[in-house]
């Protein structure tokens, strides 16, 4: 029997200290998704004001966190792919994606993000939908210009996500981020449209009053003259 308690000690021992050891590893990484996901968030909010420079900052900023939880978790597999790992590239990938599509920005990938290929494309799709609240902020400010070709990025982000069909598992639940993807599409459709043509009756009613304003170079008829 003690020939038998020595090798069963020592391997619960040894499965103590790798498990001490991915403990260690998530404290460690768990805080800087956090940072991630923080820092991603403050990006987003800083395209949407258009202050690129600054969102490129806490993009940087983000990156650096990111890669920090990487070495945190190398060798250990079991954390990395736990969902806060997954959020926080998500939430990365979203601003990425959201600061390409407002400043005309290349659009990177998810080799070029080091990030996952589901959390990069559920990303991509929330990223999509962040383009409605910037439609609607310039409709508020009459800016109409950039609105149809943000419309174009999302009815085109759509067009090719809708077409990935793998089980959720594989894709993080991709298909229900695209299905929220397509009513946000739809209801910005509706509101750009209505929008559109509204701005576009104010310019013809524009027209209309510049066509039949008084001539100020021509004297008012006396009163009484013509009755």
């Amino acid at each position: 029997m003690q020939e038998q308690a020595r090798p069963l000690a020592a391997i619960v021992e040894g499965a103590s200290l790798q498990l001490e050891e991915a403990h260690a590893a998530r404290e460690v990484a768990y805080p800087l998704t956090r940072k991630v996901v923080q820092s991603s968030a403050n990006a987003i909010r800083a395209a949407h004001r258009h202050d690129f420079p600054q969102s490129r900052v806490l993009l940087a900023q983000a990156q650096g966190q990111l890669q920090q939880m990487l070495e945190a978790l190398a060798g250990h597999p079991d954390i990395y792919y736990a969902g806060y790992v997954s959020d926080a590239q998500k939430e990365y990938a979203e601003a990425h994606a959201t600061l390409a599509f407002l400043s005309g920005a290349a659009l990177p990938g998810p080799g070029a993000l080091k990030v996952e290929v589901a959390p990069y494309l559920n990303g991509l799709a929330e990223a999509a939908s962040e383009l409605r609240r910037a439609i609607l902020d310039a409709l508020r400010r009459n800016d109409v210009a950039p609105c149809e070709g943000w419309m174009a990025v999302m009815d085109e982000v759509y067009s090719l996500l809708v077409t990935i069909d793998f089980p959720d598992a594989v894709t993080g639940g991709l298909r229900r981020t695209t299905d929220q993807l397509r009513g946000v599409l739809e209801r910005t459709r509706g509101d750009l449209t209505m929008a559109l043509r509204q701005h576009a009756l104010e310019g013809k009613l524009a027209e209309f009053q510049e066509q039949v304003r008084p001539d100020p170079l021509i004297p008012p008829s006396p009163a009484g003259v013509g009755e």
